[in-house]
């Protein structure tokens, strides 16, 4: 009996470890041994046992409070990402992108598994190049302008890239962006203005003058001159032609530098295009039809008639100037006779007058320039046409929206926010 109490004795503590042993194993961390009395070697196993899974435990715990706070300012930062408007891109020091925030899709007009896991380089080649010179230059910030063709959009975009460091490797980048095409396009606009009331104050007073003085010319002197007097004739004709001409494009000038500060109040636009469609009739080989939805006799919105008149007349020259400006038809075949529809159409959101012609259509890239000043693809062109309907369509809170009509030719569309009512 002595000898199986004295085994028992020894054996007990061994238990004791190997049971604590299987819960660790188990994954139950606070598993712990009675220690006993005595200090024996097993007494000192059994206290390095506890202190082990004592520290395993508080590690583990450290692990998942570490863990959790990770989880949360991952979760805080991508809100806050998310709620960004500027694109942001976390990048990895390979150049590969991990962490791209709903912005930074939209604007480069990505899905999330075309962005994680690729180098950028291969993305947008132009922020591959920032990338490079941010991590030449670690310590100095770096940014510029890019410009980006997506779909059939060209697009401003503004990038600055930081580094991530870590003493003097670098670990990362973040690269932030916003598009700001029209902030570009605004400041173009204000210096062509005053680019444009100089050239219409500089040119517009000596016009006067010399169309006076070609008609003067003509009255006094025809009469006395006997050698080749239809040449006298034609070259004062050319002159008061000439200044007509320039005059027309002096007004365009004043028209887009002074544009007069609108008096918006409910009109109809069915009658404003039915009134800009009558100084446009008695052109020859131009078919013009108005087309109203049925049932629509009014489309009131909130504009001012003035310059919503200005915008159409603008629209359709530009019409007659495409179809007149077509390409000859093949040898033998009639040139198709020219056609302009002004189209109106309405929601309770909003009213839509479309231009439709079937001349020779717009230009297939950089649409987005057509609206700038001074941007032309005929050769008589000012360039101010449609930057002044674009400065209309600003004022009221508008849309312009360029694009192909079927079957050839050009639409061009004027969206006005309409009230209910």
């Amino acid at each position: 009996w002595v000898g199986l109490k004295f085994a028992e004795t020894l054996i007990q503590p061994v238990s004791n470890l190997i049971g604590a042993a299987e819960r660790v194993r188990a994954g139950d961390l606070t598993a712990r041994v009675p220690v006993a009395g005595d200090r024996d070697e097993i007494s000192t196993l059994t206290l390095a046992f506890n202190r082990m899974t004592s520290q395993l435990e508080t590690q583990r715990r450290d692990l998942i409070d570490a863990n959790r706070q990770l989880d949360q300012r991952r979760r805080f930062t991508e809100t806050v990402l998310g709620g960004v408007s500027a694109g942001v891109l976390g990048v990895d020091r390979d150049g590969r992108v991990n962490l791209p925030n709903k912005s930074a899709m939209a604007l480069l007009e990505r899905r999330l598994e075309d962005l994680v896991g690729r180098p950028l380089a291969d993305i947008v080649p132009e922020m591959g190049e920032l990338l490079d010179e941010a991590a030449r230059r670690p310590h100095l910030p770096t940014g510029r302008q890019i410009r980006l063709r997506l779909g059939q959009t060209d697009r401003t975009l503004l990038v600055r890239v930081a580094v991530e460091r870590l003493g003097t490797e670098v670990h990362g980048f973040i690269v932030t962006f916003d598009d700001i095409s029209e902030l570009v396009s605004a400041q173009r606009k204000a210096a062509w203005a005053d680019v444009a009331r100089r050239i219409a104050h500089e040119i517009k007073n000596p016009l006067t003058p010399i169309q006076l003085s070609a008609e003067r010319l003509k009255r006094k002197y025809l009469r006395q001159i006997t050698s080749d007097p239809d040449t006298f004739v034609a070259c004062t004709d050319t002159i008061v032609r000439q200044v007509g001409d320039i005059g027309r494009m002096v007004d365009e000038f004043s028209a887009f530098a002074r544009m007069p500060q609108p008096a918006i109040g409910p009109h109809d636009l069915v009658q404003a295009c039915r009134q800009a469609i009558a100084l446009q009739e008695s052109r020859p080989n131009v078919d013009f039809r108005m087309e109203v939805e049925e049932g629509a006799g009014t489309v009131v919105a909130p504009i001012d008639p003035r310059l919503v008149s200005q915008a159409l007349i603008n629209l359709l020259q530009n019409a007659v100037d495409a179809i007149e400006g077509r390409d000859p038809p093949p040898e033998g075949a009639a040139e198709p006779r020219g056609e302009v529809i002004m189209r109106v159409t309405a929601t309770t959101e909003t009213a839509s007058i479309c231009v439709l012609d079937n001349g020779r259509g717009l230009p297939s890239g950089d649409r987005d320039t057509l609206t700038e000043p001074y941007v032309t693809h005929r050769p008589k062109g000012t360039g101010l046409g449609l930057a002044i309907v674009k400065k209309i369509m600003d004022e009221h809170g508008g849309q312009l929206v360029l694009g192909d009509r079927p079957g050839g030719g050009a639409s061009i569309c004027l969206n006005f926010p309409r009230n209910e009512g």
